[in-house]
């Protein structure tokens, strides 16, 4: 994982994403789920790409199953695009970097 990627949980996900002052991407993940595994590496390099414009981080929903239930987490891994404190937008599934990027700036234009 990234070093800029964060873990977040049920304690800290207001202060890290609702309360954040630049957008943020939450991964939803689990240590079991191999398409999560697979996306590990292009959140990484997206991380990197888009440091201090965009805050990514993660939550593991096996130990944090609340978050995952308040934000309608059906299947991961999910990543749900925060903007001024509110859902703008929602990835799902494993894909290709370009696709990926694709959608996350979708959701943050608004499209």
């Amino acid at each position: 994982m990234a070093q800029n990627i964060a873990d977040v949980n049920e304690g800290n996900f207001k202060a890290e994403v609702l309360e954040a002052t630049t957008p943020v991407v939450v991964d939803f993940w689990a240590t079991w789920c191999g398409p999560c595994i697979a996306m590990g590496p292009t959140v990484d390099q997206y991380a990197q790409e888009k440091a201090g414009a965009i805050k990514i981080v993660k939550v593991n929903v096996d130990q944090n199953g609340s978050l995952a239930a308040q934000y309608g987490v059906m299947s991961i891994p999910t990543f749900l695009v925060f903007s001024g404190g509110k859902p703008v937008g929602q990835v799902v599934g494993a894909m290709s970097k370009d696709a990926f990027t694709a959608k996350v700036d979708a959701a943050l234009a608004g499209k």
